[in-house]
């Protein structure tokens, strides 16, 4: 099933919420977070200061979400070829 009229692909959500793709998601996320959660809180981390906690959430959590959405992209554009 493809997307049509705006509908949502449902083997490729399937495929995008399997383990295997989600496991590689949280890694994009461990990696690119801690990064840019360096860049931009990096001051405050090294002084020891506190840090701003919804920051740091969505530090890691757009990584995950944008990894996410490429892997479901891809799915998709796979289904139809």
């Amino acid at each position: 099933m493809t997307e049509q009229n705006g509908r949502l692909d449902s083997g490729a959500l399937k495929r995008t919420f399997a383990p295997p793709t989600v496991v590689r998601s949280f890694w994009v996320a461990v990696v690119v977070g801690s990064i840019l959660n360096l860049i931009n809180q990096g001051t405050e981390i090294a002084s020891g200061s506190s840090i701003n906690l919804v920051k740091l959430v969505l530090t890691y959590a757009v990584p995950f979400f944008v990894a996410s959405f490429g892997a479901y992209s891809a799915y998709r554009a796979d289904g139809r070829l």
